[in-house]
């Protein structure tokens, strides 16, 4: 569970820097930075976070179960809307560019994750998905952050990490030392090299990050950068995301247009950035963009069809257009929710909070296919779906076999990874 920044405590690590290391964790700090230094092609994650609680069930369907029929007098979409899968389960008829990538061999579908004793809550339960643990233990950090970590980033020349959206910087993203940069629009940040800036207002744009909203208007903020760490990270994190935009402005001018049909929504836009971010060679890592709207406990049937439309026209586009920019054997997208929604309809025509759903990758490395069995219809806990896969043993398999770092160190404990890549 996260916890606001303590005053003294951030700026004591800010001044600390990089000389802040865990002794608890030098064996496995080594295996991820030893790792890290070993790759010249260095492979990215994008990740892609369906904000609401996506309704599993009408995204792979089990359209002849009677369960799932009886269930949904409503909202059930019947086999012949489908897109086939196998001759039990069809993907929404929205996903489209899903059953192309699923076709060519580059997607994976990871059913029946989520945790145990499952939280309905949204802020609790994405809270758990970006920390890893639960509200009785007190973290100040994410997983991607506790990641960036572990591989010894405090220093990269480039973001290690990239938050495109309105929201707030995710939690996942939150480190101890090492900066990620949230970007609302890349015209934002291009301001001339010379310009004096008003750190005030640097600040403010930083609170979105750093949680420093409380900071704001203590008047010892207002003093040379020099002398005061917390201006002195402001103005090193601004600068970062200043040089991440004139890369990409550059790209934008010496790049071949892509032919990608990307959609003309907000995540549309934010994947195509992350495309020109990628091919315009930044040392990125990890790209994190939101997509809300999935809380359907009303008329789900046309809103639902329409986000699962922009997540995978989204997400196609960026894998075709990485493909055709020779990036695409080196990036990994992963689409995942905070739960999934119960079996049964409600009578407002929508669905409510539940628990086990899937996740959705995308790549060239890839196991393609179904990863994990569709949980029981028969087998239910008072009309939820029972998970089967701890959302830790998907986010172990990526730490392990994709970002190539111990997900032990990450994950706080020990996760089997799920056998996810080819």
């Amino acid at each position: 569970m996260r916890q606001p920044f303590d005053r003294r405590e951030f700026l004591g690590r800010a001044a600390a820097g990089s000389a802040m290391v865990s002794l608890g964790a030098i064996a496995p700090d080594i295996l991820c930075r030893a790792a890290e230094a070993s790759r010249s092609d260095q492979r990215i994650l994008v990740v892609v976070e369906m904000a609401g609680g996506n309704d599993g069930l009408n995204c792979v369907v089990p359209h002849s179960h009677d369960v799932y029929l009886n269930s949904r007098k409503q909202l059930r979409i019947d086999r012949s809307d489908t897109l086939a899968v196998t001759d039990e389960l069809g993907l929404h008829p929205s996903l489209r560019g899903f059953a192309d990538l699923l076709e060519a061999g580059h997607l994976a579908v990871v059913q029946g994750v989520g945790y145990p004793n499952p939280n309905r809550s949204h802020f609790e339960s994405m809270d758990i998905w970006h920390s890893c643990f639960r509200k009785d233990v007190t973290r100040d950090d994410g997983w991607i952050g506790r990641y960036m970590q572990a591989m010894g980033m405090e220093d990269a020349s480039d973001p290690p990490a990239i938050h495109l959206g309105r929201d707030k910087q995710p939690f996942a993203l939150m480190s101890r030392d090492v900066r990620s940069v949230s970007i609302r629009s890349l015209d934002q940040f291009r301001f001339a090299k010379n310009q004096s800036m008003d750190l005030k207002a640097a600040i403010r744009e930083l609170s979105q990050q750093r949680e420093l909203t409380q900071l704001v208007a203590e008047p010892e903020l207002q003093t040379d950068a020099g002398q005061n760490d917390l201006l002195a990270f402001v103005r090193s994190s601004t600068s970062t995301a200043i040089n991440a935009s004139d890369q990409v402005e550059q790209a934008s001018k010496q790049l071949a247009r892509s032919s990608a049909d990307y959609p003309n929504t907000e995540l549309g836009r934010q994947l195509q950035t992350v495309a020109k971010l990628i091919a315009a060679g930044m040392q990125t890592r990890i790209y994190y963009v939101r997509i809300d709207g999935f809380d359907t406990h009303a008329n789900q049937a046309e809103a639902h069809a329409a986000l699962l439309r922009d997540v995978s026209q989204g997400v196609t586009a960026l894998t075709n257009d990485l493909k055709d920019r020779g990036e695409a054997d080196r990036t990994l997208v992963m689409c995942f929710s905070e739960f999934g929604r119960r079996v049964a309809e409600n009578a407002s025509k929508g669905t409510d909070h539940g628990t086990a759903g899937p996740m959705f990758f995308a790549g060239q490395k890839l196991r393609s296919g179904l990863v994990g069995r569709m949980p029981s219809l028969s087998d239910l806990d008072h009309g939820d779906l029972k998970f089967h896969t701890d959302f830790r043993q998907v986010y172990a398999a990526v730490l392990k076999e994709w970002l190539e770092c111990d997900p032990e160190q990450v994950l706080g404990g020990t996760f089997e990874p799920i056998e996810l890549f080819s």
